[in-house]
């Protein structure tokens, strides 16, 4: 395994994330395809055993029940002091006002929430999910900030939005003196690059570390284009990133394929080491629920793929319309 720092911070990372929301109590939630906690834990086991040190997560995937899973295993096979811990704010926990969103009630409550789910005293990088767009982005940069002062969390992040609302939070936060972002979760991968214009430039000049979710396109890279699996039949959220009618992402997914059985090797290691090859980018969030998963993520970060190579995989991309869950939560 690589490690390479959280963008301008002397945090240390794996040049790979593992992603939790595939565990957590399936009937919780909104991911009927999750594994439980007895089958989650050989895979955050395995991650560790591979040199994965950071781990994301969420206060909502599976209603919070992720964060238990995760706490409890980390706990069991590691120490504190030798993993990074990632979770977020903002999605909504309960039902009524101050159920979700980026106010300070919400953050204050919910950072308390997350620490007793995950079973530790702070988190090294509190992220939020989403833009509130009912909430004036001082209110909740200050309430972050005191997170940070109080102990709570080591590190801030954001999560997809917009490159003009992430530019206003940095300079927002640089004016009062607040604690600043020092990373960016956002969608990147083959079929997806329209962060390439805007977003990964400023997140570069800015010394902001990148840590890309969804970089094997759920899936859609990895397998043939007609094949489904019980998350892309469920995931409703996939359903709207992604059409089996897509022409265009087919012949991406195609040219994914021709390349792998150049190389003779899986896939997901091409399409993974793509992102890790685009700045700048600094670990990919990857999702695991079968062992060669991670076997397939951490081969792909030794895979160095060709400048020709890489023009092949990228030739064959048009422009998308901008998506990934910036509107969802208006």
């Amino acid at each position: 395994m690589e490690y390479i720092k959280l963008g301008s911070t002397g945090l240390e990372v794996s040049r790979l994330c593992l992603g939790c929301m595939s565990y957590g109590i399936p009937e919780r939630g909104a991911h009927a395809w999750t594994l439980g906690e007895e089958e989650s834990r050989p895979f955050i086991q395995r991650a560790l055993e591979l040199g994965i040190n950071f781990f994301d997560t969420a206060n909502i995937y599976s209603d919070g029940t992720s964060e238990e899973i995760v706490g409890r295993a980390l706990r069991d096979f590691t120490t504190r002091d030798e993993v990074v811990i990632a979770t977020k704010v903002h999605g909504r926990m309960r039902p009524g006002p101050n159920g979700g969103g980026l106010s300070r009630k919400v953050i204050m409550s919910e950072i308390d929430h997350s620490l007793k789910r995950l079973g530790t005293d702070y988190v090294d990088l509190y992220q939020i999910h989403r833009w509130d767009h009912e909430t004036p982005i001082e209110e909740t940069l200050e309430a972050l900030h005191d997170v940070v002062k109080a102990g709570k969390a080591r590190y801030i992040g954001a999560s997809s939005m917009y490159a003009w609302q992430f530019m206003t939070a940095l300079h927002v936060a640089e004016r009062n003196n607040w604690t600043k972002f020092v990373s960016m979760q956002n969608y990147v991968n083959l079929l997806y690059r329209e962060e390439e214009r805007e977003m990964l430039p400023l997140c570069e000049v800015n010394g902001i570390g990148v840590i890309p979710w969804s970089p094997l396109a759920r899936g859609r890279l990895t397998r043939d284009w007609e094949v489904s699996s019980v998350r892309s039949d469920t995931d409703e959220f996939a359903k709207q990133l992604y059409s089996r009618t897509d022409e265009a992402d087919r012949l991406v997914a195609l040219r994914v394929k021709e390349i792998a059985e150049e190389r003779g090797v899986p896939r997901a290691q091409i399409a993974l080491a793509w992102v890790l090859q685009k700045k700048p980018v600094t670990a990919p969030i990857i999702g695991a629920t079968q062992m060669h998963h991670l076997d397939d993520a951490a081969a792909a970060v030794n895979l160095k793929l060709s400048d020709s190579e890489i023009i092949r995989l990228e030739e064959l991309y048009v422009p998308h319309p901008v998506t990934g869950g910036l509107n969802n939560f208006k």
